[in-house]
């Protein structure tokens, strides 16, 4: 797999499939989930609404597939990051947070999508520290072996981000 760095808007990203980093009743938010929503149109809504009628809400560190709508990607996968608290439970919000990658990655492959945008997943209002985060996106996408998968991009929206990416990978 090939992974690529990009600081840019992921709603614009002519790949397979986006990342939304939705929240639990996936039904849009702020941030990249707002954004996302209002971008693709309603038919991503409406989809959401489809699987939430189905099987509720989506857990934190799951994944769930959708239309992408209006969007130039095929598909939208959404996945719920872990709000960060730190203390006790960082262990399990780290592995939370690997696992919406690898959920991510395995819908993809499920669904023959051979490139894959992420956002940066619960480093907004989610509060996960950015160096941390970004570097369990990078070590689980390089530990995803992928025979159907050619590229990853990582699309930063920020400054911060991006220079937290740019520093792991190319370092």
């Amino acid at each position: 797999m090939k992974i690529e760095l990009i600081k840019g808007d992921i709603t614009k990203m002519e790949v397979d499939v986006i990342v939304n980093a939705a929240n639990s009743s996936l039904l849009g938010g702020g941030g990249v989930d707002g954004a996302i929503h209002r971008a693709g149109g309603k038919a991503i809504l409406e989809a959401c609404q489809a699987i939430r009628n189905k099987q509720g809400k989506c857990k934190t560190g799951e994944a769930v597939i959708t239309t992408a709508g209006d969007l130039p990607a095929e598909k939208v996968i959404h996945t719920v990051g872990p709000v960060y608290n730190g203390g006790k439970r960082e262990e399990k919000e780290k592995e939370l947070l690997a696992n919406c990658y690898t959920n991510c990655l395995k819908l993809a492959e499920e669904n023959n999508l051979i490139s894959i945008a992420f956002p940066n997943i619960s480093t907004g209002i989610y509060r996960f520290p950015k160096a941390m985060a970004t570097e369990i996106a990078i070590n689980a996408v390089k530990q995803h072996k992928s025979k159907i998968i050619e590229t990853v991009v990582f699309v930063c929206f920020d400054d911060e981000n991006h220079e937290c990416y740019k520093s792991l990978l190319n370092g």
